[in-house]
Formats: C-alpha cells, sequence, structure tokens
C-alpha cells in the first residue's frame, strides 16, 4: 500500500454506483486505510468545469471523438492533480467511473477506434490503469428510471435512450470478460446489502493476494 490503491466502479446510468462507493469508503475507514473519493467526468476544479460541458444540454451536442477529447482533458487534470498525489501519499482512491467508461461509451458504442483511445490515454496518463475495477450490472430498463427519478439537468447521457444503454451494458459486460483479473461483475439487482457484500469479499480477497 506504499503506492496506494486505486479502484474505480463503472457500470450504466443507475447502477448504483455512488452508493457503493459510499459503503466501500466507510468500510475502508474503519479497516484504518487513507481514502480519498473522486468522480469523472470531474474531481478536480478544472475537471468539474469540463463535466459540465458534458453532462448537460442536447445528447448529439458533441460527437463521440470531441466527447473523448474533453473527457481525456478531464480526466489528465483529475489525475495530476486528485488522483497521483493522493495515491503518492498511500491512499486509497475510489473512482466512480475512469477510463473504462470512454472506453465504452465513446469507443465501443460511440464507434471511436480503440488505437485512438489508446493514443489519448497514454497521451494524458502515460498509460496509468486501475487496480481494480467493480462493474455494477443493471436492468437498463430499471437503470434509467432510477437515473431519471434524480434531480438536477445532468442528464445528457441518460437522454441518449433505451438502445444506446443497452449498448452500453452489452460492452461492459464483453470487456470485463477480456479484463477478468481487474474487472468484477457486480449484480446491480440484488439488495444494497448484498450489493456491499459482493464487493467487500472481492476487496478482501485483492488484499489478501496482494500483500
Amino acid at each position: 500500500m506504499n503506492n496506494g490503491l486505486f479502484i474505480t466502479f463503472e457500470g450504466g446510468e443507475g447502477s448504483g454506483k455512488t452508493t457503493q462507493i459510499a459503503l466501500l469508503s466507510d468500510y475502508l475507514v474503519s479497516k484504518s486505510y487513507k481514502v480519498y473519493v473522486t468522480r469523472e467526468p470531474g474531481g478536480s476544479i478544472g475537471a468539474e468545469s469540463i463535466r459540465n460541458l458534458l453532462v448537460t444540454g442536447n445528447p448529439d451536442k458533441w460527437d463521440s471523438e470531441t466527447e473523448a477529447l474533453l473527457m481525456y482533458a478531464a480526466r489528465r487534470d483529475n489525475y495530476i492533480r486528485v488522483i497521483r498525489p493522493n495515491l503518492n501519499e498511500g491512499k486509497i482512491v475510489i473512482s466512480d467511473r475512469f477510463s473504462d467508461s470512454t472506453k465504452v461509451y465513446q469507443g465501443i458504442v460511440g464507434g471511436v477506434s480503440q488505437e485512438k483511445i489508446n493514443l489519448l490515454h497514454n497521451f494524458c496518463l502515460d498509460n496509468f490503469q486501475p487496480d481494480l475495477t467493480f462493474i455494477l450490472d443493471i436492468d437498463v430498463k430499471k437503470g434509467l428510471s432510477r437515473a431519471n427519478s434524480r434531480k438536477g439537468n445532468e442528464n445528457r447521457f441518460e437522454s441518449k435512450g433505451a438502445d444506446f444503454h443497452n449498448l452500453v451494458r452489452d460492452a461492459y459486460l464483453d470487456l470485463a470478460s477480456k479484463n477478468k483479473k481487474r474487472m468484477h461483475i457486480i449484480d446491480a439487482s440484488k439488495s444494497i446489502t448484498d450489493i456491499y457484500g459482493d464487493i467487500k469479499n472481492i476487496f478482501d480477497k485483492y488484499i489478501k493476494e496482494n500483500n
């Protein structure tokens, strides 16, 4: 843990990432870990400004290439100002979304080639990757219903429609099948307590196997 640990949560809209991040953070603090929670797009002052451009407004106002560029501009700022410094202090950093979101939303579903995304990733982050990733998987109709019940105007991606989000769900499952060591699919249709139990058990196993 001298170099910290970077954990990411991924999944479709309304999958319950925020709730589970809070529960895991509380658990880690109770085990005397130092924890920092961030989100994407956002997390730093500059990245939060870019977030507003990405998550509000007409769903078609950016094409996938522009979205990817904006995502990585925000990610770069969050990485150099928030994620890396906290990892260097030996903290566990938990992020609500990270680079896998871009691989799925702008890449697999949006049509930006993996080669272009890899170039962006290497340029902005020097190939930095999460240590552990939880993918919260939920039925798209249920997830969108949850997401659309939230207050506020950060609904640009939610408004892309069920067909888009079914492709997102399939893409996450496919990505996880190719990265089984790092990525863990969590059944987000279960109770909050059961989901938390699954995540906690995977984390405990990870720590046991890597320390």
